[in-house]
């Protein structure tokens, strides 16, 4: 049987692709390590969603750095359900996201009972002001809408919620 915590260890230095500056395990796809008696090693992953075109690469990379550190055979599965949620990003990952310029994801401040509920407060990860607004729905990726801040001007991406 194969150290786990060796392995989470090593999962920690998989970049995501897309977000540099967040690890496999930062993002939460990483959903289950299982070692057998038979020497294989299964990581078991969850796309952020079900069409992230940086999945493919992800599990290249996941397998290339468990080869490289002798484990092998490398087993990668993924899994749909239950559906990756933002709430499984450790709150590492949130502040490496903010530091890089990409506002984490808020918890959802709207009432769904009301008709015209208040806009989502997202803080701008430049300066910090709630003065900031959704400039569209869609960012640089399709896990990120973009905002502006009213305080500094800056435009950033937000890591939407799932």
């Amino acid at each position: 049987m194969k150290d786990t915590k060796e392995i989470w260890q090593l999962l920690e230095t998989v970049s995501d692709p897309e977000i540099p500056v967040l690890s496999v395990v930062d993002l939460g796809i990483i959903r289950e390590i299982k070692t057998g008696e038979n020497q294989e090693t299964e990581i078991v992953i969850t796309p952020t969603y079900s069409g992230c075109p940086a999945m493919n690469m992800i599990e290249v990379n996941i397998r290339a750095a468990m080869q490289d550190a002798g484990f092998d055979p490398i087993k990668v599965t993924t899994v749909l359900s239950p559906a990756w949620t933002t709430s499984w990003m450790s709150e590492a990952g949130k502040q490496k996201l903010k530091a890089y310029g990409i506002a984490p994801p808020v918890e959802d401040n709207m009432d769904k009972n009301q008709l015209f509920p208040s806009p989502k407060k997202v803080p701008c990860p430049h300066c910090g002001s709630e003065h900031t607004e959704l400039v569209s729905q869609f960012g640089s990726t399709a896990c990120k809408s973009l905002y502006k801040c009213l305080d500094c001007f800056e435009p950033f991406d937000y890591f939407k919620c799932h």
